[in-house]
């Protein structure tokens, strides 16, 4: 599974990208207000820290000027997905943009209909919303895993799964069980998946013991 991170903060994502583990970004309008700066001044020092797809996402709500800012976002950097909302104008505007050649993210994702209609579309990504799903009662990893069954029967769709909303270390790895292609990750979350308390305990016991030895490997 891939690792993308979602945040419009520079340094958060350099200091990810220096693990080697970081395969892209995902960013929105929320993100972009946090980051105090102009979106395309982002956009463009993100995609020229990472390799991956960085996501950006229209404000437009009508196909038209949402084909439009795409374009113009995609502008910014052959690296950058175009984020549009799963609207039918949303998706109509998805099918013009890949249709030319850029990579569309279909965010805002709620069932496995809605995931196969962005699919139809010609979405390169879907981000399902499995921490929203979670806070209304609903179970957000049974929408991954719907939507994979449903990819799966057919060979045409080549959507991939991007879980979004993602809230704790348990989302991550059972995104992975599930299927999902990408989990796009808060840096927080992200940090603390290497984390373990026996881990830690267990160094601790090897460092503790290579002291008694007295030795130096260097």
């Amino acid at each position: 599974m891939q690792f993308f991170v979602d945040t419009a903060d520079v340094s958060e994502i350099k200091s990810l990208a220096e693990t080697g583990m970081l395969d892209g970004v995902t960013t929105n309008p929320s993100l972009i207000m946090k980051a105090g700066r102009p979106m395309a001044e982002v956009i463009a020092e993100i995609a020229d820290i990472v390799d991956g797809p960085v996501s950006a996402e229209v404000t437009a709500t009508e196909k038209d000027q949402m084909i439009a800012e795409g374009k113009k976002l995609a502008a910014i950097a052959p690296n950058i997905a175009v984020k549009l909302p799963l609207t039918w104008d949303g998706l109509k505007a998805c099918r013009a943009l890949t249709g030319d050649g850029h990579m569309v993210n279909v965010t805002l994702c709620f069932s496995a209909a809605q995931a196969l209609l962005a699919a139809k579309a010609g979405a390169t990504f879907i981000s399902p919303f499995i921490g929203r799903l979670d806070d209304i009662g609903l179970d957000g990893m049974k929408l991954i895993e719907d939507i994979r069954a449903i990819y799966d029967n057919y060979e045409d769709l080549r959507t991939a799964i991007l879980a979004a909303s993602i809230r704790t270390v348990n989302h991550v790895q059972q995104a992975a069980i599930a299927g999902s292609d990408v989990a796009t990750v808060p840096p927080g979350v992200l940090s603390k998946l290497i984390e373990h308390p026996l881990t830690d305990k267990g160094l601790d016991q090897f460092l503790s013991d290579w002291a008694k030895t007295g030795q130096s490997i260097l």
